[in-house]
């Protein structure tokens, strides 16, 4: 018998006086679902009531002093504890069904409660609560809801300051947005009413266990072998990337950066520290919102601004979103090649546009011609994103930024995605180069890295400038 129906089954007589719920009518075997659904609400009721009122008894119970960042110890106390409890209330279970009650505590003690094994489902790439009682997850990047729920508004909210309190940030109505992060590096945003109208909002981006390497985009059709010979080559000569498009824009750049020589010096700057680079010359920031008196903020445009005096052979910006952009491209421009950062827009063309608003945005002055000067000059290669129908990412376009003519700024696809048909629910096409070779071709030379003339799709003779 399932721990429901025997909840269900244990629940209190009606009170004296209280007139007998009329019997139901012998229902044909196809109303019989119908039955078992009309007793499931009352059934989870009963369970959540139980699972509360033990719940509630360990944390009374339980030392205050207790170190919680010692795991295996805590969990044994509160396995005892649990058992005790049980024993002491006549509580009769079945043996799987006492260990995930024990389990759910569990993660409501020490975890994120319901979010646990959302967690823990590698399938699964992001977590969307529209709200308690609405959760969905991305799965193959397909959408779909799942049969995991919070009991309430306030038992949501209580997982999110879980989150953000140990980054020394806050959520409140006040303050109603946050982006912070797990233990794990997992991104997480947060929205509270009265900007969330459906309740506590909250979207976690998970991060892989086991960081994806560009072999694992090779195989998933991502990138070229190519493409990824020359976008290594273009790092390890110090030339200036920028990494455009909608989602998994940190991921492609953690997997650039890691083709950063192990000697220089890598100042990462992020609202929310996110990459994982593996050279052992790595130092991080992290920006900071204002404390409750509006005091105390840190921005990504203040960290640039002072990495440049921390002797940075690389700066890498998670993102650039507003006036830091200007910061980054001086930056650039003055001694600090081989720079990365990423941004939001829909084609390379489309994020140079972006990238002209967002100086503006930085409160100079300055005539669109000398931004667009300082931006053909900083930047060298912008690589697209694009997800597809299916709900793949792949790189769409690998673009060589090639300088001014007149007051345009000019550009050439070095690699183009193409699509050749739609089949099973893929999306099939091949990024391909474009028989262009970039014009910084010969600094890639001067670092040692001879590309053969293959990797542009064409042969010496008929190579293009």
């Amino acid at each position: 018998m399932s721990l429901l129906r025997r909840i269900e089954k244990k629940a209190p007589a009606a009170a004296p006086g209280t007139p007998a719920p009329a019997a139901p009518p012998q229902a044909p075997p196809d109303e019989s679902e119908m039955q078992r659904r009309a007793v499931a609400p009352r059934a989870r009721d009963a369970y959540l009531d139980l699972k509360t009122r033990v719940q509630n008894r360990l944390i009374a119970e339980m030392d205050p002093s207790m170190d919680v960042t010692r795991t295996n110890e805590v969990r044994q106390t509160i396995r005892s504890m649990y058992e005790a409890i049980l024993q002491e209330e006549s509580i009769v279970l079945g043996r799987k069904e006492r260990e995930a009650l024990f389990e759910q505590i569990v993660a409501e003690i020490l975890g994120l409660g319901p979010l646990e094994p959302l967690l823990a489902d590698e399938s699964i790439t992001e977590i969307m609560c529209n709200g308690p009682k609405k959760v969905f997850v991305e799965r193959k990047g397909k959408l779909q809801r799942v049969n995991i729920a919070f009991e309430s508004d306030e038992h949501l909210m209580r997982i999110i300051e879980r989150i953000v309190a140990p980054l020394g940030r806050r959520i409140d109505e006040s303050s109603p947005t946050v982006d912070a992060r797990l233990k794990d590096g997992s991104r997480v945003n947060a929205v509270i009413p009265p900007i969330a109208l459906n309740g506590p909002t909250l979207t976690i981006r998970k991060f892989f266990k086991k960081p994806l390497t560009i072999e694992d985009l090779i195989r998933y059709g991502s990138v070229t072998e190519e493409s990824v010979e020359f976008m290594r080559a273009c790092v390890v000569a110090a030339v200036n990337v920028v990494v455009s498009g909608g989602t998994g824009k940190t991921t492609f750049l953690n997997i650039l950066s890691s083709f950063i020589p192990a000697n220089d010096r890598i100042i990462t700057i992020e609202n929310a520290a996110e990459l994982q680079l593996r050279q052992e010359h790595v130092v991080t920031l992290e920006s900071r919102p204002p404390n409750v008196e509006g005091k105390g903020e840190i921005s990504i445009r203040d960290l640039v601004i002072n990495a440049l005096r921390m002797r940075p052979d690389r700066i890498v910006v998670g993102e650039c979103r507003g006036g830091e952009t200007l910061d980054m491209l001086q930056a650039m421009n003055t001694g600090h090649e081989g720079s990365m950062t990423t941004l939001h827009a829909n084609d390379p063309r489309d994020a140079l546009s972006r990238i002209e608003t967002m100086v503006l945005m930085a409160g100079m002055e300055l005539p669109h011609k000398a931004i667009r000067e300082q931006v053909a000059s900083a930047i060298d290669v912008i690589v697209q994103l694009s997800r597809m129908r299916d709900g793949s990412r792949r790189v769409t376009a690998i673009t060589e930024i090639q300088g001014m003519e007149g007051d345009v700024i000019t550009t050439a696809d070095l690699f183009k995605f193409e699509q050749t048909g739609f089949e099973n629910g893929k999306v099939i096409g091949l990024l391909r180069p474009t028989g262009i070779r970039p014009k910084f071709m010969d600094r890639i030379e001067e670092a040692g890295i001879h590309l053969p003339a293959s990797i542009f799709g064409v042969t010496s003779q008929r190579m293009r400038f």
